[in-house]
């Protein structure tokens, strides 16, 4: 590839992570306007609007019609996990609120798990579903509460369809216990291959401890945090690796 092809694509790669990164925060269609004026990329108003269009027609971004600005389609927030994501720190109290949850039922596994999957829940704001090998149907659930934020309309359909899906156990068991590629593998809207979870994202790490094997997933909307999602999942999964 000549460097000329090489800085675009770098170019578009920024342009696609910026639109990516605002519209988690902000759930608000971005702009060429917006990006020109937050972002110093010694790129014109033009060029921009040219990346953003050619983004577009790619498939990584779709223009609602009511918005001037553009929103991460599935396969563009699946090209964001894979090349565009940066695993942040948690922040001390953060990770302190994970430490002393888990901590405080060591002496029982369970209890354990119970704490720091609700304490997980609430760093991410996400759904936290926690499964240990053996448990058989059994399973723990937190944050369900967060599923109302879930659809990017408030469209009671479809969260009471989430909600009714993360009652069916087998369904969920059989979704968190696919074989994972990565120490935290995400699963983006139709990959899930559930018609009700469609408009969510699911991200899913494994764990070992005093002999008990299981996964601790996060679901959220498709425009879930990535990069704290992870984070938090990586770090609570050391926690119970090391047994503290």
């Amino acid at each position: 590839m000549s460097s000329r092809k090489t800085d675009f694509q770098e170019r578009k790669e920024r342009v696609l992570g910026i639109v990516v990164d605002e519209y988690i925060k902000s759930t608000t269609p971005v702009g060429s306007h917006f990006i020109v004026q937050q972002y110093s990329l010694d790129l014109s108003p033009a060029t921009i609007r040219n990346i953003l269009a050619e983004l577009e027609e790619e498939g990584y971004l779709s223009h609602p019609h009511t918005s001037a600005g553009r929103v991460p389609t599935q396969t563009g927030y699946r090209y964001y996990v894979d090349h565009l994501m940066h695993q942040i720190q948690l922040l001390e109290k953060e990770k302190a609120r994970l430490h002393q949850e888990y901590a405080q039922g060591l002496n029982e596994l369970e209890t354990a798990l119970d704490n720091a999957s609700q304490a997980i829940s609430e760093i991410t704001h996400c759904t936290s579903i926690i499964a240990v090998d053996g448990w058989g149907q059994k399973m723990i659930c937190k944050g369900t509460s967060f599923v109302v934020n879930y659809p990017e309309e408030q469209n009671l359909d479809k969260i009471r369809a989430i909600l009714r899906t993360l009652e069916q156990k087998e369904q969920i068991l059989k979704l968190i216990n696919r074989d994972l590629e990565k120490k935290v593998s995400i699963y983006i809207g139709h990959e899930m291959a559930l018609k009700e979870m469609e408009g969510c994202s699911l991200a899913v790490a494994r764990f070992s401890n005093r002999g008990a094997e299981g996964r601790i997933a996060v679901l959220g909307p498709t425009r879930m945090d990535y990069e704290r999602v992870v984070s938090a999942l990586d770090y609570l999964c050391g926690l119970i690796n090391r047994g503290i």
